[in-house]
């Protein structure tokens, strides 16, 4: 039976991959069932079912060849979940019943699982006339408001919420606004968002020259393109948004070109795809294929890895047949076409045991020539399927061949395809691997740098209690299973330690040979100045990518895991922290995703409360846990012989204290209690107008807050206090992650993916 690498990566395989009963009781025993039964699912199109279920079992051993998480989560359990990962909707009409039709389908797309790309340049812009109505339109990012109030309300496959992604062509009239959406930190969060930068736009910025902002061939007005690129830049410096997506290099670069126009990707932005197309993924392991790691003679074993590629790519076409869609028009375009999207996972982890530092000319050419390998034997294996089982629907020689991407292509790869057509229009994508990777013992993912060789995680233990549990990259672990704790070479880099040309020049390299496209984030750090930063996005237009993110840390998202250095080992350890500026709506505070454990005696202080309108005081008690020497709330018991508050001050004792328990940044407890209003009205205490009892206990802890000095102030608690500050007790949190609650949320490859439980926002 295999073992797994880390105790993360069990917990990852039983919480989100393991086929359970609806009672909880396990169906996949082991990893190895699992494996057994995507096998047997993706073999059962075959004419010889057995001969291929084995092979692909091989392939899938030992996580070698990783099929993305919809195909782990859902073969062969029988459930009416779609295991395509990526789609990108039909076109929005410009009317009411075409946007909310559109909105229909995008729910019920989620709803199965898939993740959704949208182009909201077809709506009509803010302040444009519509006809019969004699009413002004509200524009497209009134209608992006709807959306993600619908993401947030549909739970995506019955277990996470979904993902999306936003673009807008850089011509529209209201691409100001969408560049400037998400400065709010409460607004369109459930969207990835990019702007769909064209040829002459580029060219325009190079020239700076003037640029006309049109909707319908009407210009509204015009800008000039350096100021527009400016305000891009500034925006993605400021708040790490929008990317961008060069549109017309993708579009002339599509092997499909003569057959379909791409205006949008899916939500990590690795797979542009056309009206109701959808792509499925699988990732190979690089990381496994490496004979000799850290000798001389360190190599990726090239003959495994065509073996590898030839099963994955059969598998993949395999589920094309499989799967079931949302919608008819999902399942007819890839039946028409027959996409995948073959990548790779463990590529930093890989060139580590080649001694190659990522980032440099020696390991950007070494993934050039992996990712080459690659696209010919999975090229040629599509080759071999389309002799046995025929090419894909809409396959057309000539035109297939003349598309930019098929020029590079070796030419007895051409020729085979154009003698015998060619199974699948496009083959290869490099999607976030977040979750995956960790599945497969915290391999680095996609082609990301290691993010962080070390850190620390709770792992909850069937009798409850909690251990912590060291977290170490896959390469990192060899290493010292080889050499103990010998220093770690100075090739050993990191994300926190890499310039930004180091990630565009790894992601253009890949580029070369991947026909869809690339989910990489180019994450740089806080201190980063705007000089430094602002030519990231021209740079990767120039050196051939088809797209690009960033991360910064930032007053608006939060930050992403950072690392503290580690002296025995050299190896970093992860802690979560934040800028000196409020990442979230309050400043620097402790963070614990479990709930405290109550100690036998607390210290605290009562408080009584006498409103007007009430015959009998409340008293409020409100006791204090130490931690690292400071005093920060942990329960509160509100007790009245007035029986009429009763139930609603037991309630509020629960929750507030539940709260409290859970440690982290409580003072919005004072905020939303001040907040109340009583329709009765509310009374004068101390000279002050008091809105609700409920407010007035909102004062009394603020109080308390105040006097054990975790507020500095009186409405220090509010969100619209930009000043305000608690006591730092030595960690920083970045964003929180939605299933586990810890602050350890990384961005890597467009998506938001969880050190501790594996959670992804995206894959």
């Amino acid at each position: 039976m295999t073992r797994f690498a880390a105790p993360i990566s069990e917990a990852i395989w039983d919480m989100k991959y393991r086929l359970k009963q609806a009672d909880g009781s396990a169906v996949d025993e082991t990893v190895e069932d699992t494996w057994r039964r995507i096998a047997r699912a993706t073999a059962a199109v075959e004419k010889d079912p057995s001969v291929w279920e084995g092979r692909f079992y091989a392939a899938l051993e030992d996580f070698r060849f990783l099929p993305a998480g919809r195909i782990i989560a859902g073969a062969g359990t029988g459930r009416s979940v779609t295991l395509f990962n990526c789609f990108v909707m039909g076109t929005i009409d410009d009317s009411m019943a075409g946007i909310f039709g559109a909105l229909k389908e995008a729910a019920l797309t989620m709803q199965q699982g898939g993740g959704i790309g949208y182009d909201f340049s077809t709506i009509r812009p803010k302040g444009a006339a519509v006809a019969g109505v004699a009413a002004d339109a509200s524009g497209p990012l009134s209608f992006m408001d709807v959306w993600d109030a619908m993401c947030r309300t549909i739970m995506s496959a019955g277990s996470r919420r979904g993902a999306m992604m936003a673009v807008m062509r850089c011509d529209h009239p209201d691409i100001e606004d969408f560049i400037s959406a998400k400065q709010d930190p409460a607004r369109l969060r459930m969207f990835n968002m990019s702007v769909l930068v064209t040829d002459p736009f580029m060219e325009s910025v190079k020239a700076d020259g003037s640029w006309d902002l049109t909707f319908r061939g009407k210009v509204f007005r015009t800008v000039q393109a350096r100021d527009l690129w400016n305000r891009i830049m500034r925006a993605t410096y400021d708040y790490a948004e929008p990317g961008v997506i060069f549109i017309d290099r993708i579009n002339k670069m599509n092997n499909l070109s003569y057959a379909e126009t791409i205006a949008a990707t899916n939500p990590c932005g690795e797979q542009p795809l056309p009206p109701y197309g959808a792509c499925l993924l699988g990732s190979v392991n690089l990381a496994r294929l490496v004979e000799s790691p850290f000798e001389e003679d360190a190599a990726l074993d090239l003959d495994a890895l065509d073996d590898l590629v030839a099963t994955a790519v059969r598998m993949m076409d395999n589920v094309v047949d499989a799967s079931r869609f949302p919608l008819p028009e999902q399942a007819a375009e890839a039946a028409a076409k027959r996409r995948i999207g073959l990548g790779v996972t463990g590529l930093a982890d890989a060139l580590l045991m080649l001694g190659l530092r990522y980032g440099s000319p020696e390991a950007a050419e070494q993934t050039e020539a992996w990712l080459h390998r690659i696209a010919r034997a999975a090229y040629l294996t599509s080759v071999e399927l389309a002799k046995e089982k025929g090419p894909f629907p809409l396959f057309e020689a000539k035109p297939f061949l003349s598309s930019g991407a098929m020029q590079a292509m070796d030419d007895d790869v051409r020729d085979a395809i154009a003698q015998h057509g060619i199974r699948n229009a496009l083959l290869t994508s490099i999607a976030p691997t977040g979750t995956i990777s960790l599945l497969a013992g915290n391999v680095s993912s996609g082609i990301e740098p290691v993010f962080a060789y070390a850190y620390t995680r709770k792992v909850l233990q069937p009798d409850g209690s909690r251990t912590e549990e060291e977290v170490v990259d896959y390469a990192v672990n060899m290493w010292r299973d080889k050499f103990g704790d010998k220093e770690l070479p100075d090739y050993f880099v990191n994300a926190q330690t890499l310039a930004p040309e180091d990630h565009v020049r790894m992601q253009a390299a890949a580029q070369k040979w991947v026909d869809s496209s690339i989910s990489k984030t180019i994450n740089v750090p806080a201190d980063i100045s705007f000089e430094a930063f602002k030519n990231v996005y021209m740079l990767a237009w120039d050196e051939g990518c088809k797209g690009c993110t960033t991360y910064r840390p930032n007053a608006v998202t939060g930050s992403v895991l950072s690392v503290a250095e580690e002296k025995k080992d050299n190896a970093p350890e992860v802690t979560a922290v934040r800028d000196h500026e409020p990442a979230m709506p309050h400043g620097d505070v402790i963070y614990m995703s479990e709930p405290l454990d109550r100690p036998q005696a607390l210290e605290g202080q009562t408080y009584k409360l006498k409103w007007p309108d009430s015959e009998h005081a409340l008293y409020i008690t409100i006791n204090d846990i130490v931690l690292s020497g400071h005093r920060r709330p942990f329960e509160v018991f509100i007790n009245s012989k007035n029986m009429e508050h009763f139930a609603w001050t037991v309630a509020l004792t629960r929750m507030i204290s539940a709260v409290f328990r859970r440690g982290g940044d409580v003072s919005f407890v004072v905020e939303e209690l001040k907040a109340v209003f009583d329709p009765r009205g509310g009374a004068w205490m101390n000279g002050k107008y008091v809105p609700s009892i409920l407010a007035a206990i909102g004062g009394v802890i603020e109080r308390h807050m105040i006097a054990i000095g975790f507020l500095e102030g009186e409405g220090m608690g509010l969100k619209s206090d930009p000043q305000a500050e608690v006591v730092n007790l030595g960690h920083k949190p970045g964003p929180a992650c939605p299933n586990c609650g810890q602050y350890e949320m990384r961005m890597a490859e467009g998506c938001l993916t969880c050190g501790n439980c594996g959670f992804s926002k995206c894959g």
